[in-house]
């Protein structure tokens, strides 16, 4: 997937946190099937700490880079923090419109501003303050992702507190800590934020982490609401276990939707060999496989630089389809590669559309590919999303890909610090489950059985407009029609 946005005119006045980030991005775009989140593969579980505090002697690869140091993100209300935390937003005045037309760059709110029902922190009671440590991508190959995901969960929270940044009195405090989408790092820094105490645990945008991170919380018997992370396998791992974002099998079900009849049909699965790429393999097979297609799969090397060989191989199995699974650096030489091949041309190929950034990459190409998409500003049509656009748009952004999924875990968060009256883990779990709201991209639910966070998806396209390309929404898929098979 990929998805750029149109530097001239979204970067400009950008904080230089989110727009050198971008711009990375923008060099080497960030592709697959929406492109989420499995830049680095699985390492080994880690065997049990024990205890809370992050023994030594744990297996986990934590040896090879301390925990960074906490540091903190800035919330829609204030443009900086005191060093590692977020301190509770002030009042703010949020614009409540109707989703910005699509086809445009940028949103732009069509009614007039409402006062946001806010309240500062020093007006109400406050019990105690609940410290949730966020372990997410600031640096390394997906640190745009994890920019998102920040901003959305900071304007999440303002969102979900009304501004005031805290809960049935209970001061909600974001500690962050940079996983630099490595999964040694970012299982130190979860066990550090175990071993001091903390309850909830948040993040990642790398699947290779998450599924590091959530054998952590169980053994130590702490919520860990994951982020953008995609492997299916996060869904159902332990009943401490949560996510704020979509799964692959999501994904491929919304591919799914694309076509008609797949029966005698070939499917090639065109993926990194890392913990995404095979997390999207095994749901091909699981949803197209069982309506008749035969699902072959090519995977290819994270480190691969010359992608011709691959294309080539593509291009040699004749597939009716080709489901492409990308994510990192290396979208626009593997897209290259597969049209000089013929590729694009002469099979049917689907893909997720990525971050804004990325939406230049596919140039002439785009109108060969069939986008689906995990999220477009332009397409949903309520309250929470036209928050996040205004909130957003006061900083000279414009809502991008994992933007919700930190959004929806920060409204996860506040609801299950409520439902438990405090910090208690049973608690949390017992008020997520089965949990039903709205959130940016429309109704969510969060399943019983296994945790899997059941909500629409889109089918997109990408327009040109001017000297760039700009998505619009074709389609939204319902809920229930993407939802993945209960994990049992």
């Amino acid at each position: 997937m990929h998805s750029f946005n149109d530097a001239r005119e979204i970067n400009a006045g950008r904080p230089v946190r989110r727009r050198e980030m971008l711009k990375l991005a923008a060099a080497g775009s960030v592709a697959a099937v929406l492109a989420a989140c499995g830049g680095s593969a699985a390492t080994d579980t880690p065997k049990p700490a024990g205890t809370t505090a992050p023994a030594s002697t744990t297996a986990a690869p934590a040896a090879t880079s301390a925990p960074a140091a906490t540091t903190a993100v800035s919330s829609a209300a204030a443009a900086t923090r005191p060093t590692g935390s977020i301190a509770a937003p002030s009042s703010t005045t949020a614009s409540v419109g109707t989703t910005a037309p699509a086809g445009t760059t940028a949103p732009v709110s069509t009614t007039a501003a409402t006062t946001s029902p806010a309240a500062s922190v020093a007006s109400i009671a406050v019990k105690d303050t609940i410290k949730v440590g966020i372990v997410t991508s600031k640096s390394g190959p997906l640190a745009s992702y994890g920019a998102q995901y920040l901003d959305g969960l900071q304007i999440g929270l303002d969102y979900a507190t009304k501004g005031t940044g805290a809960i049935a009195g209970h001061k909600v405090q974001l500690d962050i800590k940079d996983d630099a989408g490595d999964p040694a790092t970012g299982v130190a820094a979860a066990k550090d934020f175990i071993g001091q105490g903390y309850k909830i645990i948040g993040g990642s945008v790398v699947s290779g982490v998450a599924l590091q991170v959530a054998p952590l919380a169980e053994q130590n018997q702490v919520l860990f609401v994951s982020g953008p992370a995609a492997a299916d396998a996060i869904t159902g791992i332990n009943g401490y276990t949560f996510r704020s974002g979509r799964q692959s099998l999501q994904d491929v079900q919304t591919a799914k939707s694309f076509l008609t009849d797949l029966k005698g049909k070939t499917v090639l699965v065109f993926a990194q060999d890392s913990a995404f790429g095979q997390s999207n393999v095994a749901a091909v097979k699981q949803i197209f496989g069982t309506d008749g297609a035969t699902v072959d799969q090519l995977l290819v090397p994270q480190d691969a630089k010359d992608f011709a060989p691959f294309a080539q191989q593509v291009a040699g199995k004749k597939p009716d389809l080709v489901f492409v699974a990308w994510a990192g650096t290396t979208a626009t030489a593997m897209y290259a590669a597969l049209d000089s091949q013929g590729v694009l041309t002469s099979n049917k190929v689907v893909t997720g559309l990525d971050q804004r950034s990325t939406y230049p990459i596919f140039g002439p190409a785009a109108d060969k590919i069939a986008f689906l998409s995990h999220y477009i500003y332009q397409a949903p049509q309520n309250e929470a999303n036209q928050y996040l656009i205004d909130a957003l748009k006061k900083k000279n952004q414009v809502s991008d890909l994992f933007d919700p999924d930190g959004f929806a875990g920060a409204q996860m968060i506040v609801h299950a610090i409520e439902g438990a009256d405090g910090s208690d883990v049973k608690k949390m779990i017992a008020a997520l489950e089965g949990y039903a709201f709205k959130g940016v991209k429309g109704d969510y639910t969060i399943r019983k059985e296994d945790h899997a966070l059941i909500q629409p998806m889109f089918q997109v396209k990408l327009v040109k407009q001017g000297d760039g390309y700009e998505s619009q929404p074709i389609a939204t898929v319902a809920a229930d029609k993407v939802a993945p098979p209960v994990k049992k």
